[in-house]
């Protein structure tokens, strides 16, 4: 992929995991803004959230640096969950791997980054 952009830095980072319980809005939000903690991130907005009767919850915090989206399959069994970080500021991708298993309670998780320099 070319570089369009090689001054600006570029992050981004994609967590799955499964996990038995299915989540509430208030779980979602509660780690968004946790995670934007962990990560040293700076919020610009509260965290939205949003129910699809058909597969679950998303959810997306804008921060300073960009932003982090979530997204669930409830009616799984189990349930999966995937997480979508974008951001112009370095961060840990362990940490943020670590975090979200720990929070979630996760049974499995898998994560992939992907930098720009």
């Amino acid at each position: 992929m070319k570089d369009l952009a090689p001054d600006v830095y570029r992050q981004r980072m994609f967590i799955e995991g499964l996990r038995e319980l299915p989540f509430t809005a208030e779980e979602i939000s509660a780690y968004l803004v946790k995670l934007g903690e962990v990560l040293d991130m700076l919020p610009l907005a509260t965290p939205f959230t949003n129910l699809s009767e058909k597969y679950g919850w998303s959810a997306w915090m804008h921060w300073e640096t960009s932003g982090v989206h979530f997204y669930s399959w409830d009616k799984r069994d189990p349930v999966f969950f995937s997480v979508d970080i974008y951001t112009c500021k370095k961060f840990n991708p362990e940490t943020a791997e670590i975090f979200t298993k720990e929070y979630f309670n996760a049974t499995h998780i898998a994560s992939k980054e992907v930098t720009l320099v």
